[in-house]
């Protein structure tokens, strides 16, 4: 790597098949001196770089009373102040179709992707040819960490589209030397095609949601095949929902399969998306510091928290020519630590993944209650499928929480009572008072995406019992 931003990669380089690290210095480098000789100067380039380039940023520091020579230390850096969701999503209304914050010419542009719109309309990304290299090679060097290796058959099963996740898998795959076979998802009758391939060429690394591939072991075995044995899969790594940093969801995908469940992701905006990434000993996602800068800092007071506390993440680019994030924040809700990993490797870790999003998170009589927390008991209990639904309702002011769960198939209508019962006592030790509501195998809709299993009806019953609805 040359000293000069942004980084230049030999795109030739690859280690020894038997190294554990891509790049050794940098991976286990004492954390004060990374963040000095390495954070620090890519910090200081890359606000230098948007200042210069970004009429987004320059107006948004000017109104703040900030600028790139004001910020001396990292710790000067929390004077920078947070990018939304919605400021960009606003930008790019007013300046369509990539927004103010573009800074390089249309020619330099090799890709446009997009966000998933999961959380609203979508968002234009425009990628410079020296920006997919860099992603490129950040995700070779994040896949080598959990496994991969040039003899490996990558089977993509995601969306190719504005999607960025599938991209990014692929690039990563590409650049690692690895065999990619991007077969897409989301086509009337690909996912019984996608057992079929798997079964004849045998891959050994899956990329998906998690949702997609507990659903293409449902329809194997439906079929009478065993995932464990009739496909190959030795390292299955996910991005775009929790479920692959939820211990009972990790467990079943690789009880299933028989091979390692890793947890990857951060967000869209945020690509190289896989600088969130777990490592082969799976103990929760390092935080690949050099490549993409990452803080958690409190909801309410919006300052960083101290190593072994909760808050929200916040995500700066270090290499990124176009549409750079800085201080993004981007609603990922998580606890970070700093103790050591087996690997080696000196990053700060998100032990317990990321529970959710912000936006995920839901209220119900004054707690707090995530998703990920009703997906770890109903995975974590013996009897129940994988596929589930939370429906929030109002009765008389109150609000009530129905969890949907199907049961295994040829359950007997004996024993349905005592899994209720079992099922609504361990979310009740978690402090959800729920009621439990089992149907038949196959009742709720499956997804090859992102699963959306949240219901909140609480609006109908203000509609109903005010007598207004909004237009």
């Amino acid at each position: 790597m040359r000293a000069s931003w942004p980084p230049e990669y030999d795109r030739n380089f690859l280690p020894a098949p038997e190294a554990q690290y891509w790049n050794p210095e940098l991976e286990t480098m004492d954390p004060a001196e990374r963040e000095q000789q390495v954070i620090w100067p890519k910090l200081q380039a890359q606000l230098a770089y948007a200042y210069a380039k970004s009429p987004f940023y320059r107006k948004k520091w000017t109104q703040a009373g900030v600028k790139p020579e004001d910020v001396r230390s990292l710790a000067d850096f929390e004077r920078i102040p947070f990018v939304t969701k919605d400021e960009i999503r606003q930008d790019q209304a007013e300046n369509p179709p990539f927004g103010s914050n573009l800074c390089v010419s249309r020619p330099e542009i090799a890709r446009v992707q997009g966000t998933s719109g999961t959380t609203g309309k979508p968002t234009a990304f425009a990628v410079s040819k020296g920006d997919m290299a860099r992603i490129a090679e950040a995700h070779a060097r994040i896949m080598w960490g959990f496994g991969v290796r040039p003899d490996d058959i990558v089977f993509i099963g995601s969306f190719f589209s504005l999607y960025w996740g599938s991209w990014g898998a692929l690039l990563g795959t590409e650049r690692l030397g690895a065999t990619a076979f991007p077969f897409g998802a989301g086509v009337v009758g690909q996912s019984d095609r996608a057992l079929e391939w798997m079964k004849e060429v045998k891959p050994t690394v899956f990329y998906g949601t998690p949702s997609y591939s507990l659903y293409l072991a449902e329809k194997a075995k439906a079929r009478g095949w065993d995932p464990r044995r009739d496909f190959n899969f030795r390292i299955l790594f996910f991005s775009g929902e929790p479920g692959a940093g939820v211990p009972s969801t990790k467990k079943r995908i690789e009880d299933t399969y028989g091979g390692m469940c890793i947890d990857s992701g951060s967000t869209a905006e945020m690509t190289p998306w896989m600088a969130n990434c777990e490592c082969r000993y799976r103990r929760g996602m390092h935080m690949w510091q050099d490549i993409v800068y990452a803080e958690l800092v409190d909801r309410e007071t919006q300052k960083r928290v101290p190593y072994g506390h909760e808050g929200v993440t916040v995500y700066t680019h270090l290499e990124r020519t176009s549409q750079p994030m800085i201080r993004f924040w981007a609603g990922d809700i998580s606890r970070w630590v700093n103790d050591p990993c087996p690997c080696g490797r000196t990053y700060p870790r998100l032990p317990k993944g990321v529970y959710g999003r912000a936006d995920d998170m839901f209220v119900v009589r004054g707690e707090n209650v995530y998703p990920s927390a009703i997906e770890n008991a109903i995975r974590g209990t013996e009897g129940f499928c994988d596929e589930f639904r939370i429906i929030i309702t109002r009765e008389k002011t109150m609000d009530e929480l129905i969890v949907q769960t199907e049961c295994v198939p040829g359950t007997d209508e004996c024993v349905i009572p005592d899994l209720k019962k079992c099922l609504e006592d361990k979310l009740k030790a978690d402090g959800l008072r729920t009621n439990v509501v089992i149907v038949e195998p196959g009742t709720l809709e499956r997804t090859e995406f992102k699963a959306k299993r949240v219901i909140d009806q609480r609006d109908l019953y203000d509609e109903i019992t005010t007598g207004k609805s909004e237009e």
